[in-house]
């Protein structure tokens, strides 16, 4: 039986506190905005009503996320990592499914 080589996960963890504060406080905010999408289907409220606060949600989601690439890329630049360049690259991918 074969060994199966592990692939080589490129991440990186986001260090700066004050970027990572911003990006959890948008989160909870989309949080929120999702449970009161959730009360609305329940309450049988208008459609436009209920699509307007996904689309909210939606947009929370989507800046935390480019935030969070964007904190990354910065910290991997600033601190010039051995695999910098590979970590980079990874992100740069992630930020094309906002494109």
């Amino acid at each position: 039986m074969a060994k199966s080589t592990p692939t080589k996960s490129l991440s990186h963890v986001l260090e700066d506190q004050e970027s990572k504060a911003l990006i959890l406080k948008r989160l909870k905010r989309a949080n929120g905005q999702l449970g009161a999408v959730i009360r609305m289907l329940e309450e049988d409220r208008p459609c436009n009503d209920i699509v307007t606060q996904m689309g909210a949600a939606s947009k929370a989601i989507n800046i935390a996320a480019l935030n969070l690439i964007s904190a990354s890329m910065q910290e991997c630049v600033a601190e010039d990592k051995a695999n910098g360049a590979e970590v980079k690259a990874q992100l740069e991918k992630l930020l094309l499914i906002f494109a």
